[in-house]
């Protein structure tokens, strides 16, 4: 199912290897907290999707895990930036900016965090929107 609608989107997304059921556990119980039904049956489909550029569309369930570890625990971040807490980010732009579910409340929509501004607002009403809006626009500031 993810394959095909990211496929229909831009047929040149590649595709990561599929995450087993044990990472995945392994990551939600790294983060204290579940991942959002979608993202976790993409993850074990097809691992994660690379969209134009290269750009890391959806991430890795160990890079998912490794960024919002990161921003949970860096002081500096806690200096610089609201808290990211309500945040699970899975993707990225490729310069800087990344895609986050909102986890409280939890929701299905899809945020962007811009890193100059520390602004987050809504960009899609769901993964596959966010699939289908990011993909078939080919520009990193598709959201804008």
């Amino acid at each position: 199912m993810w394959r095909e609608a990211a496929l229909e989107a831009f047929p040149g997304t590649e595709f990561l290897s599929p995450a087993s059921v044990a990472a995945v556990v392994d990551a939600e119980h790294r983060l204290g907290r579940e991942l959002p039904a979608e993202l976790r049956q993409l993850l074990l489909e097809c691992g994660g999707i690379i969209g134009h550029s290269g750009v890391d569309t959806v991430w890795p369930v160990e890079r998912i895990v490794e960024q919002n570890l990161l921003f949970r625990t860096d002081g500096s971040f806690a200096q610089l930036y609201m808290s990211f807490d309500a945040l699970l980010f899975f993707g990225d732009n490729g310069g800087g900016d990344q895609f986050a579910f909102v986890q409280a409340p939890l929701r299905p929509d899809i945020f962007v965090w811009e890193h100059e501004t520390d602004s987050r607002r809504w960009v899609a009403r769901d993964l596959t929107d966010y699939l289908c809006r990011s993909l078939a626009d080919g520009d990193d500031d598709w959201y804008r």
